[in-house]
């Protein structure tokens, strides 16, 4: 309202009025610029600390990311993470990042412009689809009027329902006829577990959660106790010994199956066990093998089968692969120098060494930069894993090509490095102590160049065994030699379906339900995960 507009009352007491509610109404406005820069300022206060805040994690990532897959000379100075540290971190840290960002996105009251939608890659079409449709409230005056749909949007989120105990509840009805003697009943369903209370699905979901998913008993135990349902841990125990017995002839075919192939990696981790009375912990073995012939164009299904030990002796690898003639790819440890003896003629195995525990050696040198002849090493051997990642999955006549090509030159320059360097150095050093490592192994390490079913490290092996690491590390130690053997038997069949891409659950309750109505041991291929069919 401009001044000439501006009509004043003649009566004083309305003039007063008038001038007491303009009063009120400027200091309203006041009071309300007051707050709307208060806003401003804690609004500038949070977007700084958490640009600086988002700033100094997106930094660690990064840092992270060129430690993990930057260039070789980037990695080298980053301190040595297992993978199971790298994925804690970055889940961590881009936990942290979202949480800062929707921080800000509240304090700017919904005032962020609306994000484009990401492409995102379509969920398996064998989930369940629960169609909700949201129709528009009519228009008033249109209550009439024919409605005619012109579009539509659509849009998915992933939904989960937590798993749930039931209970089955099985009736098998009597009778009888009249004028008839005797009574009809139909036969009770066979189970795994006689009398017991839980279905095969039950025991495949323990079975799994423990030695696929690594939780041990005593957290299952906690976990259905929230539902209300009390599985004693020693009673789930007893049904995994049961569970072990019944699938160890299955278990025996898997390294029958091994024994088969063309090449065969093995390694070995301890495994703690009691000891029967003292009831103290005592270091057992679990010996691992794998068949995986993809990385040569191979057809054979990928296996691995566990072999609980209470010895690393070479006496149980050579009982484990008695009879085997092919490629054993290991890393240095002597046992497996028995099998590929000279004395045992053509019962030997031909041996095969690993490229990444010679590097191992020479990269802990180099990252404690205390030798050249290390960093130097470790450099040189970049390009062969470079060249290897260009033919995995080749057929063996075209990676042996490539490796002639690419690596030959690189694998002869590093002995040759390795063979000037050698008589200057202290016998007793460590730079020494890796030089003879690789030296005393280099017909093993030089044979990847001339068999193309060879790969150049035995990282297969070690992929195997991890998930047991990590069941070991939450379970303590296994429990008895019993528990170990049971362990091995249930990995092996589980860890085997996982590498065929298979559900281990409906793999394993499907087979003991087999297994339970007598399945013939003359059919066990077709139990099998490498078999399976819903």
């Amino acid at each position: 309202m401009s001044a000439p507009d501006l009509v004043l009352p003649d009566d004083v007491d309305a003039l007063k009025a008038m001038v007491v509610a303009m009063a009120e109404k400027a200091a309203g406005l006041e009071e309300r610029n007051a707050d709307l820069e208060a806003h401003n300022t804690h609004l500038e206060l949070v977007n700084k600390s958490a640009e600086e805040r988002i700033a100094r994690l997106t930094a660690v990532v990064k840092m992270l990311e060129r430690s993990r897959f930057g260039s070789r000379s980037e990695r080298l100075r980053a301190g040595a993470l297992s993978e199971e540290q790298y994925a804690l971190v970055f889940d961590e840290i881009e936990t942290g990042v979202a949480a800062i960002q929707a921080q800000m996105e509240k304090s700017a009251g919904g005032s962020k412009a609306k994000r484009a939608p990401r492409p995102r890659k379509g969920f398996a079409a064998h989930l369940e689809r629960i169609e909700v449709v949201i129709e528009p409230e009519t228009p008033a005056g249109c209550e009439a009027l024919e409605k005619i749909l012109i579009g539509e949007d659509v849009s998915e989120r992933l939904d989960v329902t937590p798993a749930k105990f039931r209970v089955i509840v099985t009736r098998r009805p009597k009778y009888a006829y009249k004028g008839w003697d005797g009574v009809i009943q139909a036969a009770a369903p066979a189970r795994i577990i006689e009398s017991g209370i839980p279905t095969e699905a039950l025991l495949a979901q323990i079975a799994v959660s423990k030695y696929a998913d690594g939780l041990p008993l005593y957290r299952q135990e906690a976990i259905y106790a929230r539902d209300q349902v009390e599985i004693d841990r020693s009673q789930m125990a007893q049904w995994m010994g049961k569970l072990g017995f019944e699938l160890e002839p299955l278990a025996d075919y898997a390294l029958t199956r091994i024994k088969q192939g063309e090449r065969v990696f093995a390694d070995e981790t301890t495994l703690p066990t009691l000891a029967p009375g003292s009831g103290k912990a005592k270091t057992a073995y679990l010996w691992t093998y794998v068949r995986d012939d993809r990385p040569f164009g191979g057809s054979g299904p990928p296996i691995v089968v566990y072999r609980f030990e209470d010895s690393r002796a070479g006496e149980c690898v050579a009982r484990h692969l008695d009879g085997y003639r092919g490629i054993l790819q290991v890393d240095g440890y002597a046992a497996y120098n028995r099998l590929a003896r000279s004395d045992r003629g053509n019962d030997g195995v031909t041996l095969a060494a690993c490229w990444s525990h010679v590097r191992r050696k020479f990269y802990e040198l180099h990252a404690a930069g205390s030798s050249v002849i290390a960093s130097q090493t470790v450099a040189q051997m970049a390009p062969l894993w470079a060249a290897e990642e260009a033919v995995r999955g080749q057929d063996p006549a075209v990676r042996i090509t490539a490796r002639q090509e690419k690596s030959a030159a690189v694998v002869a320059a590093l002995f040759a490095l390795w063979e000037k360097e050698l008589p200057k150095l202290s016998g007793k050093s460590k730079p020494a102590e890796a030089i003879r490592y690789a030296l005393g192994r280099r017909a093993a390490l030089e044979r990847f160049l001339t068999d193309g079913r060879i790969e150049i490290d035995s990282n297969t092996v070690e992929r195997a065994i991890r998930p047991q690491t990590i069941t070991r590390k939450n379970s303590l130690f296994a429990g008895s030699d019993g528990g170990g053997r049971t362990w091995a038997t249930i990995a092996t069949l589980l860890t085997t379906a996982k590498m065929n891409q298979v559900d281990p659950h409906a793999w394993l309750t499907q087979t003991l339900e087999r297994i339970a109505n007598g399945w013939p041991n003359s059919a066990i291929e077709a139990l099998m995960p490498w078999n399976y069919h819903r």
